[in-house]
């Protein structure tokens, strides 16, 4: 039986240690030393310890590496965070938990070369579930929410700021939270937002209408990457009118609106043949596309 003082050697590097705790072969002895962030390793390599440890067979060990970590020195963890070297299962492991609740944690992912890809989808999936349960939460008390944002709006503080202004002094995580959690007003500011991140967001808030979804769809001051992310949002397609404000669009991109047209009543196909501000390749699409739509039905159908 191995004991605490016959450490396999290869636990004597910061790379050894995380990879044995990794791999789960690591004795009890340093598992639990590493999820109280005591091993003699790097700060980088503690982090990655702890949230090794936070997938433990031990459930005494699971829970301590998670309020090692939740007592984790903010600045620390936010400078390693931004680092192009953190581990993948580290960026994952934060995006789906720590960013949830901290606003330090989700600005450090932003600022992360390598935070891309599914990774954001990730975050922004679990950022989107957190503001729908706090939306739920909130419907059970009215009063006192619309106190809290009283006191968000700066309302009742000596300096009384337009939404516009509030907005721009935020940091992308704090556009982000509001982008999920704010009003009406505050949407439609941060859908202009050139950070895709945050139109994402937008977009994915759980307190977005319909009525602000064909608004969005017609807007000609957004970027396209927001008009392509409504027209793979299925929900948003059932609404004839945002597939109409696509196509009608001249920002929304011709791979995103050729495949639309097909989805236009005639009257608004005949429109659009003619419309000078979309490119020509739509408007000539739209009017063969009609043609060939009166011709399957033959002459008779014009009489009726």
């Amino acid at each position: 039986m191995t004991s605490g003082a016959q450490i396999p050697e290869t636990l004597h590097s910061s790379k050894g240690l995380v990879e044995t705790i990794r791999q789960g072969t690591a004795p009890l002895v340093i598992r639990r030393k590493g999820a109280l962030g005591e091993l003699p390793a790097s700060p980088a390599a503690k982090i990655e310890i702890l949230v090794a440890l936070t997938n433990d067979a031990d459930v005494a060990i699971r829970a301590q590496a998670m309020q090692t970590l939740a007592g984790w020195n903010p600045w620390e963890l936010s400078q390693y965070l931004q680092s192009a070297d953190v581990p993948p299962d580290v960026l994952l492991f934060a995006a789906r938990v720590l960013a949830r609740t901290r606003e330090d944690v989700l600005d450090a992912l932003l600022k992360n070369p390598t935070f891309d890809g599914e990774l954001q989808n990730i975050l922004m999936a679990e950022l989107a579930a957190t503001a729908a349960t706090e939306k739920e939460s909130q419907a059970h008390e009215p009063d006192e929410t619309a106190s809290q944002d009283a006191v968000k709006s700066g309302s009742t503080g000596p300096e009384r700021l337009t939404t516009l202004q509030k907005v721009s002094r935020m940091t992308p995580a704090q556009k982000i939270k509001c982008a999920l959690t704010g009003n009406q007003e505050e949407r439609f500011i941060l859908i202009r937002d050139s950070n895709k991140m945050v139109a994402r967001a937008v977009l994915q808030s759980p307190k977005l209408s319909e009525a602000e979804a064909e608004a969005f769809a017609s807007m000609k001051n957004v970027s396209e990457e927001v008009l392509r992310l409504i027209a793979l949002n299925r929900g948003f397609l059932k609404s004839y009118v945002v597939v109409r404000a696509l196509v009608n669009n001249p920002r929304t991109p011709l791979d995103v609106t050729l495949p639309l047209i097909n989805r236009m009543n005639d009257r608004d196909m005949r429109t659009l043949s003619v419309n000078k501000n979309v490119p020509d390749a739509l408007r000539t699409t739209a009017a063969k596309t009609l043609m060939a739509r009166q011709s399957t039905r033959g002459p008779s159908f014009g009489k009726r």
